[in-house]
């Protein structure tokens, strides 16, 4: 067999799968040759022929006489498979990116802040508000803006039929902690147990480094959450996220997420003691951990009255000023 485990041809045949799946029928080296120098991979029709008998051999391409190759199902799970392990981390960055655009004035109040928007059917905004009314008066801070269907201004366009809901992710804390120069990591999305309004521990972690789907989103399709009872009885699960800071910064972080809070940024905010787990999370030498409620818990709530939500957390940077309390 004539396949080898080298990375450098692995990757060239993963992108030569990708020529042939994105040509639409049969193709020959001499075009997956010229298609591969334009993606920076100077590879020859020799080259190209040597690649090819690999993946004829491994059942990801067929040949067609001096048609060329085609790619067969096999190759294309191959090809999913690839992206996959492209996407590992794209959401870490990605995060890092919209921290790194928070530009919020704790001082005045005003700037920008890193956003959550969710749509849910138009019928259903008037039951939804009233959720979030309920959670205001229990004091769980419900800072949102409405956006008509067919707006598109907001990195999400919302669907005829639909409504947006936007509202402030936690991540701003992160930005604002770096503002103020407290270098931060933020590390796991999770499912935080509340037992008589303390935060407990949490119940199962991902890694924003390590997915190639947001945490909160996958938390929020397990429908698991029970914001509500945490309201009406201090017992329940919530989404929340931890992020590291420094152990020399750990005093400063805390004034300054205190102030976060009466901002009405984020609801609830633990830091741990230095070099130690913060309510169950991993933290490494030298740093502490911060856990802070994550800002889909509202949408969260309105899912637990059984409105059906489609969210995408961390989809853009608003104005604060573009939020109200409900």
């Amino acid at each position: 067999m004539t396949s080898s485990d080298d990375p450098q041809i692995q990757r060239k045949l993963i992108e030569i799968l990708r020529v042939i799946d994105g040509h639409g029928g049969a193709v020959g080296a001499r075009i997956i040759s010229d298609a591969l120098k334009e993606r920076g991979y100077p590879l020859g029709e020799r080259g190209v022929r040597y690649h090819l008998r690999i993946l004829d051999e491994r059942g990801l391409t067929e040949g067609h006489g001096y048609a060329g190759r085609t790619i067969t199902e096999h190759g294309r799970r191959e090809i999913e498979e690839a992206l996959v392990h492209d996407r590992i981390g794209f959401i870490h960055a990605r995060l890092e990116e919209m921290i790194y655009q928070t530009d919020f004035d704790l001082e005045k109040e005003r700037g920008p802040v890193i956003a959550n928007i969710t749509t849910i059917k138009k019928e259903d905004l008037d039951d939804a508000l009233g959720v979030l009314r309920y959670l205001s008066e229990h004091k769980m801070s419900c800072r949102i803006k409405v956006i008509e269907e067919g707006a598109s201004d907001h990195a999400v366009t919302v669907p005829e039929g639909h409504v947006g809901i936007a509202t402030i992710c936690s991540a701003t804390c992160d930005g604002i902690l770096l503002k103020h120069g407290i270098p931060v990591n933020i590390n796991y999305g999770g499912m935080l147990r509340f037992d008589k309004n303390q935060a407990s521990h949490y119940t199962d972690l991902i890694a924003y480094a390590g997915t190639t789907i947001d945490p909160m989103k996958i938390f929020i399709s397990w429908k698991t959450t029970s914001v509500l009872d945490m309201v009406d009885t201090g017992d329940g699960l919530l989404l929340a996220n931890v992020r590291a800071v420094p152990d020399l910064a750990r005093n400063e972080a805390s004034k300054i997420l205190d102030r976060v809070v009466a901002a009405g940024i984020t609801d609830y905010v633990d830091i741990g003691d230095p070099h130690s787990p913060v309510l169950g999370a991993p933290v490494v030498a030298g740093m502490t951990g911060i856990s802070v409620s994550a800002g889909l818990n509202s949408i969260a709530a309105i899912q637990e009255v059984g409105i059906a939500v489609a969210v995408e957390p961390v989809a853009t940077v608003m104005d604060y000023s573009e939020f109200e309390t409900v």
